[in-house]
């Protein structure tokens, strides 16, 4: 099969790569720029764990080719923490409150957050749900995940983290 020569900026560096066009763009990501923290799941789109952001928006890269990214801007989970390495909020977020457990839909849950708080910055717990409910956890109940956003939210808007009382 005849491949095709693609060029994308991946985590703020510029990549390209020589793909057959039916490559997904998460085999892409994984296998060609060893890149592994997105994940394979359903691959239908159902899950979320294979969730990226281009060009402003969130991306099920399980059900996107590689060459339709091509002269995109992606960030992948890689591309998360901050300039100097520490965690970003989000990360910081789901480590404080606990929204991981098995780990495996964290990173799309984490891409997906960061483009809700990008759109909404000040979330409602009803939104946070709306917002992340393309992506499945099969292991926390979601508590603790809307817990990790709404504390991101907080630290990104210089405010207070406060738990609701129980």
């Amino acid at each position: 099969m005849a491949k095709t020569q693609i060029t994308m900026k991946v985590n703020g560096a510029e990549v390209e790569g020589l793909v057959e066009p039916r490559t997904l763009l998460v085999h892409f990501i994984r296998e060609n720029l060893q890149m592994t923290g997105t994940h394979i799941g359903c691959e239908t789109t159902h899950c979320g764990a294979c969730t990226v952001d281009i060009d402003g928006m969130s991306v099920k890269s399980c059900t996107m080719f590689a060459v339709q990214a091509d002269g995109s801007d992606v960030t992948t989970i890689e591309g998360m923490a901050n300039p100097d390495g520490s965690l970003s909020a989000l990360q910081e977020g789901f480590r404080m409150m606990h929204g991981l457990q098995c780990g495996f839909c964290t990173p799309g849950m984490i891409m997906r957050a960061q483009r809700l708080l990008k759109e909404n910055p000040s979330p409602t717990e009803a939104e946070i749900r709306m917002g992340i409910s393309g992506n499945i956890c099969r292991c926390t109940g979601y508590q603790n995940i809307v817990k990790a956003i709404q504390y991101a939210a907080a630290k990104i808007n210089g405010v207070e983290f406060r738990e609701a009382a129980e």
